[in-house]
């Protein structure tokens, strides 16, 4: 028997047993779970001609997957034979029969005995992952083991076959002429064992699309519409793409992203993990689960990372297929890019990949460095060009995170760019600085490196053009030997002339003023020309256009050596904003002057008048055994004059009128009803009327005589045979009266407000005074708070006056000093004392 009919059937059974321990539904072998027509075959006898057909489709499917396995199997046998060949120096049929002994002298097939031979020589990514998930699942087969060898994952034919199913995933991905075969090869041989119902391969490209190079386990449908997602699309690849572990996810249907095959498994866990080797990501390898993902053990984590390393290597020299009529892309290489570099005017560098011994990615060398090099440091072509990245510029890998980000480009793909970027430079271990613009895109295996490095004249000739266009200055210097004038472009716009034409001199600036300015102008002229110092003038510019624009010119004088002047430099600065300012201000001032003086002479023509007719304080009355007085205390605001007002006179009938009112508001209405109806109650007083009539009568006069106002009054007269005072009341508050230290209000009367209605009523009211009794009318303005109400202010009130003075006078003094009022209104008093 030949080496290949020795290992022919090992390989066989080696892929039974395998396809044995694989976890998921229990589903018979080559048993079909279809619906419909398709379910009626199960009742067909062996002997009907469908059910010939049926067998003879299922003995050609066996007859198909035996084969794959047998190639499978024979390509890891091959590579085992290689392998002692190798190292034992001996030939191939030696190797075959030394392979076939070692395999029976350990108890197991000869094609795990290969796979053993292979991770031992290869100490690849497999190698370590397989020899994880074995030690991990020691334990387990242990078990297995002492319960018995025949369960479906028992002993070493479990773990044997997990190696097998590795070994033969990166066979066949090797083997495999595109990524679809990859696709299906990773499906079978080393996802579905792990519960996996479906994976895709998608390609990265180097705008930052995704592209589906191969699918298995998704309708061909699903996979038609998902060939291509478009740049900046958040998918799960996406996710996984820009995630260096990748994206484990127990549930699509909880992220709610959008995802190859999320109809068909919605609810399913997924693993998006990035495809790369050598430091750049080719694409992202993308598996679904059929039910949510449970947290995968670290051994499986490391096994899909070591898929997508394989699939990494399918995905380097993929090839997008191109639709009909579409131009072929092609991808330039480092030679096309040194050529796009020459052609920059900015400092450029064509990077490539530098590798270590292990095949990571460790450092960039700097291919090519365009003629328009210029490096921060100062340092010539000739020195940066050939040198690693690293050590050219060491502090790239620094807090500017230069470095880091070439990385990640040259690993996705996706361009990166940054304005006014630090970058550092080490001249002999010290640190020079430049800030600049970076750009940086991958072009095929290369990186293309560009920057700008800020020019700080330019910055601030930059920033001087910015400041005379926000400030409205031009500028111009003019050469007084050869007739030169140079003009900024602002200042061409402030003349509203074109920048073609020719500069005004200043020789010639009175004939563009107004008028009026020319004495102005043959000023600023003479102290600038003749006295040659700096001068300023401020003119009204007539344009072209018509417009009329205030301007400012400023200038100053250059001399030279022999004190002869050579050049005038200066600037004219747009006021005219400034100017209709001011002049709004000014009129605004004049308007609020005027006014002012207007209303001071206002207030102080009705202060005249009130104090005319309510002084302070009158002569007093000469009654028997009665003392009289009255206090009136002003607004203490000017403005508000107000409408208080007082009266005690002696009348005809031998009888005192008492009284005291308050008209509302303030101002020269109140000023002038207030006189109304002070006067006008001395008239109604002298018909010997009591105080009810008398306020009916002076109802009637505030409702049809004084324009609508209303007041409040309270009115009394004192006979001073008796003793006695009759009052009333109109909306005022009551006379308190002072009797042996006590203090309190009379009883209230009812009287309603001065003027709102046309016709009313008011009640009287006696009482009987003693000797030393004192009798208070007042107005609001003595107790009043914004922050108390009109009972807690009487009470203050009443507590003021229960000590009585010796004196009236002091009495009345005493309560408008103490009057803790906050309304600033006017205040009148008038106080009584029997004699």
């Amino acid at each position: 028997m030949s080496t290949s009919e020795e290992s022919r059937e090992p390989a066989a059974g080696a892929h039974r047993e395998a396809s044995v321990s694989r976890p998921g539904p229990s589903v018979p072998p080559h048993s079909c779970a279809v619906d419909g027509p398709a379910a009626d075959l199960r009742g067909m006898t062996p002997m009907s001609p469908v059910g010939r057909l049926a067998a003879t489709v299922d003995r050609l499917s066996r007859e198909v997957r035996a084969a794959q396995a047998e190639a499978e199997g024979r390509a890891l046998i091959e590579l085992a034979k290689g392998i002692l060949v190798a190292r034992l120096g001996c030939g191939p049929a030696q190797a075959a029969r030394q392979l076939a002994e070692l395999a029976e002298q350990s108890q197991v097939t000869p094609l795990e005995f290969a796979v053993d031979v292979i991770n031992q020589a290869a100490r690849d990514r497999v190698s370590e992952v397989t020899d994880a998930f074995l030690a991990a699942t020691a334990a387990v087969r242990n078990a297995d083991t002492a319960d018995g060898p025949d369960g479906p994952d028992g002993g070493e034919a479990g773990a044997g076959s997990a190696a097998v199913r590795l070994r033969a995933a990166e066979s066949g991905a090797l083997a495999a002429g595109d990524t679809q075969s990859v696709a299906d090869a990773l499906l079978e041989q080393a996802l579905r064992p792990l519960g996996a119902v479906a994976v895709a391969i998608w390609a990265a490209g180097y705008d930052g699309s995704l592209t589906l190079a191969g699918s298995a386990g998704f309708s061909a449908a699903e996979a038609s519409r998902w060939r291509y997602v478009p740049p900046d699309v958040t998918t799960v690849a996406r996710c996984g793409l820009t995630e260096r572990a990748g994206q484990w996810i127990t549930s699509l249907a909880e992220t709610g992203l959008p995802s190859v095959g999320r109809h068909q498994y919605p609810d399913g866990g997924r693993v998006a993990v990035p495809a790369g080797t050598g430091g750049r990501i080719h694409g992202v390898l993308e598996i679904a689960w059929p039910a949510p993902l449970a947290p995968q053990p670290p051994q499986v984590v490391r096994q899909v990372e070591a898929l997508a390393e394989l699939c990494a290597h399918t995905l380097e020299s993929y090839v997008p297929s191109q639709a009909a009529g579409q131009e072929p892309r092609v991808v330039p290489d480092a030679v096309e890019l040194m050529d796009l570099a020459d052609g920059l005017y900015d400092p450029a560098l064509v990077l490539v990949p530098h590798l270590d011994a292990d095949g990571h990615l460790a450092d960039f060398r700097i291919q090519h460095v365009n003629k328009s090099f210029l490096d921060p440091a100062g340092r010539p072509r000739a020195v940066v060009g050939g040198a690693l990245l690293l050590e050219a510029y060491p502090m790239a890998a620094g807090e500017s995170e230069l470095f880091q980000n070439v990385e990640r480009v040259y690993a996705t793909g996706e361009p990166f760019r940054a304005r006014r970027l630090n970058l550092t430079a080490l001249v002999d271990q010290v640190p020079l600085s430049a800030v600049a613009d970076i750009s940086v895109s991958r072009h095929g295996n290369a990186v293309l490196l560009i920057w700008r490095i800020e020019d700080e004249t330019a910055r601030l000739a930059s920033l001087l053009q910015h400041a005379q266009r926000l400030g409205r200055i031009g500028g111009f210097e003019e050469n007084l030997l050869t007739g030169e004038i140079t003009w900024n472009g602002q200042l061409f716009d402030l003349y509203g002339r074109p920048q073609s034409s020719t500069p005004v001199p200043l020789e010639r600036l009175a004939a563009h003023a107004h008028p009026d300015d020319a004495v102005a102008i043959g000023r600023f002229l003479r102290t600038l020309l003749h006295h040659r110092r700096s001068a300023s003038a401020a003119f009204r510019l007539q344009r072209p256009d018509g417009v009329t624009r205030h301007v400012r010119v400023v200038a100053e004088p250059v001399l030279d050596t022999d004190d002869r002047l050579l050049v005038v430099r200066g600037a004219y600065q747009d006021i005219s904003a400034q100017h209709w300012t001011e002049v709004a201000l000014a009129a605004t001032r004049d308007q609020l002057a005027h006014t002012e003086q207007q209303a001071i002479e206002r207030a102080r023509l009705t202060l005249q008048l009130q104090h005319a007719i309510m002084p302070p304080a009158q002569t007093p009355l000469k009654v028997p055994d009665l003392q009289v007085a009255v206090r009136y205390r002003p607004a203490e605001t000017e403005q508000l004059v107000g409408g208080d007002w007082y009266d005690a006179v002696m009348l005809p009938n031998g009888l005192v009128l008492l009284c005291v009112g308050d008209v509302a508001g303030h101002g020269i209405e109140a000023a002038t009803s207030m006189v109304v109806l002070r006067n006008a109650l001395r008239g109604l007083a002298v018909t010997g009327a009591g105080p009810g009539q008398l306020l009916s009568w002076l109802n009637i006069v505030v409702h049809h005589l004084t324009g609508g106002v209303t007041a409040t009054a309270v009115c009394g007269l004192y006979d001073p045979a008796r003793r006695t005072l009759r009052w009333a009341r109109a909306g005022h508050l009551p006379p308190v009266l002072v009797r042996d230290a006590q203090a309190g209000p009379l009883p209230l009367v009812k009287g309603m407000l001065l003027g709102a209605v046309a016709e009313a009523s008011y009640e009287e009211a006696e009482v009987q005074l003693a000797a030393e009794d004192t009798l208070l009318m007042y107005t609001d303005g003595l107790i009043e708070r914004r922050d108390r109400s009109v009972e807690e202010s009487l009470a203050q009130l009443l507590s003021t006056a229960r000590p009585a003075p010796s004196t009236l006078d002091q009495h009345l003094d005493r309560l408008l000093t103490y009057s803790r009022s906050d309304t600033d209104d006017d205040t009148c008093l008038v106080g009584i004392r029997v004699g």
